[in-house]
């Protein structure tokens, strides 16, 4: 099991346990690769319709959920509402972080903060599920092969706990992330702007991946249910959305899934969405 440590919290003057995790090293070249062939992507192919792809059912497909149990990614914490807690990650041969986030089926709002160095944050995601349980919260993280912590603040109330963990992603992971820039086209997205895809009810999970060429990546993205009727949200933002693309993973129950992608930066900032079934 990870080691634990007392350590300050930013905000405040309580301390907040900490983890320190080390595992194999990871290649994520197959992924920096794929993003810098499709941003060579011209322009009329780039604002070409999106069509998600949706991949035959396997047993792969279990697999696959089953590496995102909490039990799976490591020692789950429960976190209180209104607190903390954060994970280190020291090792700057590894790069993707695997984060988890569930309830016992209460909604969960969380804020998920990438640290590097002692002040900077380059990285925030808000994330937000109607059912803990039913539909975590499931996103992978860059360090950009630095020392870096991943915290985790529960910013509901305190009868809302959250179980979380955190640790190196495995390859397998790795691989699906690089894996979804082959998946379609994807969809170039300008500041302001909105994309929709649907899903029918043999889709049991969704990956959705976001990215820029190197300036801000300011995006929302949101699994729908009905007419406006989100389930589960997360918001981006980071200064370098090429070193810290957003990568989340929706599960999918039941008929009339829609994920929606809003731009929230401003024109001059767009971003690039790939999403696909699982």
């Amino acid at each position: 099991p990870p080691s634990t440590n007392a350590t300050p919290n930013r905000s405040s003057g309580s301390t907040t346990n900490h983890h320190t995790l080390c595992i194999t090293p990871l290649k994520t070249m197959k992924f920096l690769s794929g993003i810098v062939a499709a941003l060579t992507v011209g322009s009329a192919s780039a604002f070409s319709v999106n069509t998600p792809a949706v991949q035959p059912k396997t047993a792969l497909k279990s697999a696959v959920a089953s590496e995102w149990d909490i039990s799976s990614i490591g020692r789950s914490v429960r976190i209180e509402g209104s607190s903390r807690e954060h994970w280190e990650f020291p090792d700057p041969n590894q790069e993707i972080v695997q984060v988890g986030i569930d309830s016992s089926g209460r909604p969960v709002e969380a804020l998920a903060e990438l640290w590097i160095g002692p002040d900077w944050t380059p990285m925030k995601v808000k994330a937000y599920t109607e059912d803990g349980m039913m539909r975590p919260i499931q996103t992978l993280i860059g360090t950009r092969n630095k020392a870096a912590a991943i915290d985790i603040n529960n910013t509901g109330p305190g009868d809302f706990p959250l179980n979380a963990a955190a640790c190196y992603a495995n390859p397998g992971l790795v691989a699906q992330r690089a894996d979804l820039l082959t998946a379609n086209q994807g969809r170039y997205i300008e500041g302001g702007a909105v994309h929709s895809v649907n899903f029918d009810a043999t889709v049991d999970q969704v990956q959705v991946l976001l990215y820029t060429d190197t300036r801000q990546l300011n995006a929302q993205v949101e699994l729908l249910n009905g007419p406006n009727n989100f389930k589960q949200k997360y918001e981006v933002f980071t200064n370098n959305g090429l070193l810290n693309s957003l990568y989340v993973v929706f599960n999918t129950p039941g008929s009339g899934n829609v994920v929606r992608v809003t731009n929230l930066a401003p024109l001059e900032f767009p971003c690039k969405a790939f999403i696909a079934s699982v």
